[in-house]
């Protein structure tokens, strides 16, 4: 019964996602700034619970049961299945998700590196163990066990668990944390990349740095940036976006996050963040705490300077002759200005509003390591 019963259930959800945009069409239509969430979630503001808030932005990852989704046995890290009633209840999650927001790009966790207790039999060969037998700790903050991601038998099972989720429709495809460019890590996303075909997305947490051996698998770095206190750290944050939106597959879903160096208050850095994607990338981006809090990591404010209504933009960004980024979008113009570069002058031939400010004029200042966007009046 079983067996029948989830074949019905898939064919159920793609009469009910029949609406919905087509995945490519979801990237490259939407407005700028286009923001992510890594995991969790923003802070509600005033007349919006949790959902409508994970709906604001453009392209989540989360642990498949944040949408419902339950694995069918005991160890999660086993399973090829679902149970029926999660898998509808998932399927609404999606659903009520792409109605408040048609762009949403939403991809699920795949765990291939470290897990928590009970995710794998205890006895388990996937296991990374030391010389002596003993489980070896991974995550620490959250208590995981490292897996042993060099093994060929634990990377198909992880290929195969990424293709049941896929088959599901629930997911626009798939986030790989704590990504190396090495040979263990190359294998498994040629794996994953078989397995779940050439549409499905795959993002990669590779923090700041290129993966040029990886890059034919995958549509987009997870740029979890936990180095960004000097303008090398900016430096070579902005290198490896403009590597990545050059060098990987298409369609590309770069995703850059800085954290707060004091408080979320940290405006000039969230706004440095956000107009260094905007005008180096077609990326999100995402401004949070940092993962020393004693809170879940990646919790965020939603930021004002993060509405939408630059639109697409249709040329890329350059770099000024005084050192500055900037990009033209249809609803307004961006500059970002570097870490460790002079404060730099912005003029137009019209008053343009700041959305930093509040200022309107037609000259304007941009400090160093900050940005700003310009609204014509």
């Amino acid at each position: 019964m079983r067996q029948m019963l989830f074949p019905l259930l898939l064919l159920s959800i793609g009469r009910a996602y029949a609406g919905e945009l087509p995945l490519t069409q979801r990237i490259h239509q939407r407005s700028f700034p286009s923001i992510f969430q890594a995991w969790n979630g923003a802070t509600p503001i005033p007349g919006h619970d949790a959902e409508a808030m994970l709906a604001k932005h453009d392209l989540a990852f989360l642990h498949p049961s944040i949408l419902g989704l339950v694995a069918e046995g005991k160890n999660e890290g086993l399973a090829c299945a679902f149970t029926p009633a999660s898998l509808a209840q998932a399927q609404a999650r999606r659903a009520s998700l792409l109605g408040r927001n048609p762009n949403l790009v939403l991809l699920a966790e795949v765990r291939h590196r470290d897990a928590p207790e009970g995710f794998l039999p205890e006895d388990s060969p996937y296991w990374k163990r030391d010389a002596n037998g003993q489980l070896v700790l991974g995550w620490a903050e959250g208590g995981y066990r490292l897996l042993d991601v060099e093994q060929a038998e634990w990377q198909i099972q992880v290929a195969n668990h990424a293709k049941a989720l896929h088959v599901t429709g629930i997911f626009d495809g798939f986030m790989l944390d704590w990504w190396s460019d090495d040979e263990a890590h190359v294998s498994l996303a040629r794996r994953v990349r078989e397995a779940i075909g050439p549409e499905a997305l795959i993002l990669v947490n590779s923090n700041d740095r290129v993966i040029p051996k990886t890059a034919p698998y995958v549509n987009g770095l997870f740029m979890e940036c936990y180095r960004s206190a000097t303008s090398e750290d900016w430096k070579r944050i902005s290198e490896t976006l403009r590597w990545a939106e050059s060098h990987l597959r298409e369609p590309r879903i770069n995703c850059v996050e800085t954290w707060f160096h004091q408080t979320r208050a940290d405006y000039a850095l969230m706004r440095a963040v956000t107009t260094l994607t905007l005008t180096q990338s077609d990326g999100y981006c995402l401004f949070s705490d940092p993962n020393n809090l004693p809170t879940p990591d990646h919790l965020h404010d939603w930021y004002p300077f993060w509405i939408r209504g630059l639109g697409r933009p249709t040329i890329p960004g350059f770099r000024r002759v005084d050192g500055a980024w900037e990009r033209v979008f249809p609803g307004g113009t961006v500059v970002y200005n570097p870490s460790g570069n002079p404060d730099v002058t912005v003029r137009f031939e019209a008053p343009h509003r700041s959305r930093a400010t509040g200022r309107s004029g037609n000259e304007h200042t941009v400090p160093s390591n900050d940005g700003d966007i310009f609204l014509p009046d």
